[in-house]
């Protein structure tokens, strides 16, 4: 069986697990589980991941990258010394770390994988994010919402039928989900939040009170000095954390520059209540998505049997009441915040791979799919207007066709605009793409089919079609940001993974893992016998023989595969009849 591993692609931190014999585990690289999500270059230019990256960025912030993935899906590029990278590829090289890990503890190549990401990323973001995978050399076989993952840690084994809401706040993200378990199925009823609020936020702010009060009390200029802001800012992340389990801490940072021939150093009092007064307008806005998403699974706060807290940043004390007001009763964090969404992708590869586990999931669309049309807006004709096709909390996969005509005689082309959102009006929504269809040329009224189908993974495919003729198109989206063509992927996985083995990063290769699918190693001793004396016979047959013996490998493997041992028996049969008469 070929491992698929889960990953959880943190804003602050990342994780790897995978099920081993129906037990989920985090992989960790001797004590540590936890891989903060931060990529440098060294004083040498070679690549550097997790903790190294993350300590060298207060001596070196102009060669250190963190907080990626803030920018994924953006036309946004991230400068390490004197090289670029997009951010599909630094995320690549957090991918590539944890591919190492598993496969190291594995003892197996590794080539397939569940990620996650926030329920609110965008069809854009999701792109992105498989594009990183394929970069780090991973197939990306399914993409599962955090929330929705963190409720497979929780409640896979518990068969009674509750309403659980999500809070997942992590470094860079946040998401609320509505879930309903009932039978086995986990079934997500609504999802709202913000791809942009998260740990990272609370830091800056501590951060710039730590640069006013040096500015105003020690009178030393430093918003300009990289060096120290960065020092300022790792410390205010360990005082946010600090503040997680005490009422006060003292900040203190020596040496962080001269005045008038003096050394001036920080020593500050910092108070929970002052923390959290400084995020009170953050977290209210929280608790209005938590509002919104109660309203929009139609059930009231004493509906929900569980809260459920994912994230680092959700053990701020603050956030546990603000819940248990709003909620009535507290909400669980018994397992790691930072590691439940890494431990139910696992489960969700673990089922991908054929591991037997009780529950469906069903997962929704957090945002609405439509295009703009000629309609009315506000009461006056529009050519903007937004059309919704697929509407948000539809439940994945998702298909939906809709009809639009021409607008005059002798019409040759169609322009859709592909959007993302809630607006009327739709300017005012994410324009995912412009597809451009040329028609046949008829009279006005002329009938134009819009086909959306969203899949599992929440990736947008759409199709246009000329009804009178049946021609249709499945164009590329013209203006999409940052996705790269296949040329261009293949160039950057190659770039990668040139900087990566010049590191001194060892991998197994693509050569590797064919070696290893081909070898039996992974198969029932009396099917993997007879594959590895075919792989000895094999120069030896003739081309037809050869080419049958090849199929023939192939079928026993997927066969065994998909648990189907009748027919791994008679294929193995009939290869042992041919390898009988060449060897």
């Amino acid at each position: 069986m070929e491992p698929i591993i889960g990953i959880d692609l943190g804003t602050t931190n990342s994780e790897v697990a995978f099920i081993y014999d129906g037990n989920v585990e985090i992989i960790a690289d001797g004590d540590h589980g936890i891989l903060p999500s931060c990529v440098g270059l060294n004083a040498d230019g070679k690549i550097i991941v997790g903790a190294e990256a993350r300590n060298q960025m207060v001596i070196a912030p102009e060669r250190t990258a963190m907080s990626v993935k803030r920018l994924m899906g953006s036309d946004e590029t991230i400068k390490l010394a004197d090289q670029v990278f997009t951010p599909q590829e630094i995320s690549a090289f957090i991918l590539k770390t944890l591919k190492e890990r598993a496969e190291k503890a594995l003892d197996k190549p590794i080539r397939k994988a569940v990620i996650t990401v926030p329920a609110y990323f965008t069809d854009t973001q999701r792109q992105a994010t498989r594009e990183a995978g394929e970069i780090a050399g991973l197939e990306v076989v399914r993409i599962i919402n955090e929330p929705t993952a963190a409720a497979l840690a929780y409640e896979m084994n518990n068969a009674e039928t509750r309403q659980i809401l999500i809070y997942d706040l992590g470094g860079g993200t946040f998401d609320v989900s509505i879930v309903k378990i009932e039978e086995g199925v986990i079934e997500v009823l609504a999802s709202t939040g913000d791809n942009h609020l998260g740990g990272d936020d609370f830091d800056q702010k501590i951060t710039n009170h730590l640069a006013e009060h040096i500015e105003s009390e020690l009178k030393l200029q430093v918003k300009d000095d990289p060096l120290v802001m960065a020092r300022l800012r790792r410390a205010a992340e360990s005082a946010k954390m600090n503040l997680s389990t005490v009422t006060y801490t003292t900040i203190e940072e020596d040496h962080l520059g001269k005045k008038d021939g003096r050394d001036i150093h920080l020593s500050l009092e910092f108070s929970r209540v002052m923390f959290e007064d400084m995020i009170d307008a953050e977290l209210s806005r929280t608790m209005e998505s938590v509002s919104k998403a109660l309203e929009d699974a139609g059930l009231p706060p004493t509906a929900i049997s569980k809260t459920i807290l994912v994230g680092g940043s959700t053990r701020i004390p603050r956030i546990t009441e603000m819940l248990e007001e709003k909620i009535g009763h507290a909400p669980h964090g018994e397992i790691d915040p930072d590691l439940c969404v890494a431990l139910g992708a696992a489960m969700q590869a673990g089922r991908e791979m054929g591991v037997e586990h009780s529950g469906v999931l069903v997962d929704i669309t957090p945002y609405t799919f439509g295009t703009s049309a000629l309609g009315m807006l506000n009461n006056e004709p529009n050519p903007d207007t937004f059309v919704p096709l697929i509407r948000r909390n539809t439940k994945l996969p998702a298909r939906k066709s809709k009809s639009f005509y021409t607008v005059y005689d002798h019409q040759d082309a169609v322009d859709v605009k592909v959007y993302q959102g809630e607006a009327k009006n739709a300017l005012d929504n994410v324009k995912l793409g412009n597809y451009t269809f040329y028609i046949t040329k008829s009279p006005r009224n002329s009938e134009i089919i819009l086909d959306f189908d969203l899949d599992l993974n929440g990736i947008l495919k759409i199709k246009a079609i000329e009804k009178k003729t049946g021609k249709h198109i499945d164009a590329v989206i013209e203006n999409a940001i940052s996705r790269f063509d296949e040329g261009e992927l293949s160039q950057t996985r190659e770039r990668v993974e040139n900087m990566w083995s010049s590191s001194g990063h060892a991998q197994m290769s693509e050569a590797d893992v064919d070696q290893n699918k081909d070898s039996g190693d992974d198969l029932p001793a009396q099917f993997g016998e007879i594959v590895k004396r075919a792989d000895e016979l094999l120069d030896l047959a003739s081309d037809e023989d050869k080419q049958e013996i090849i199929n023939l490998k192939e079928d026993i493997q997927d066969a065994v595969k998909d648990n189907r041992m009748d027919d791994a028996e008679k294929l193995k049969d009939q290869l042992d009849d041919i390898l009988f008469y060449i060897g």
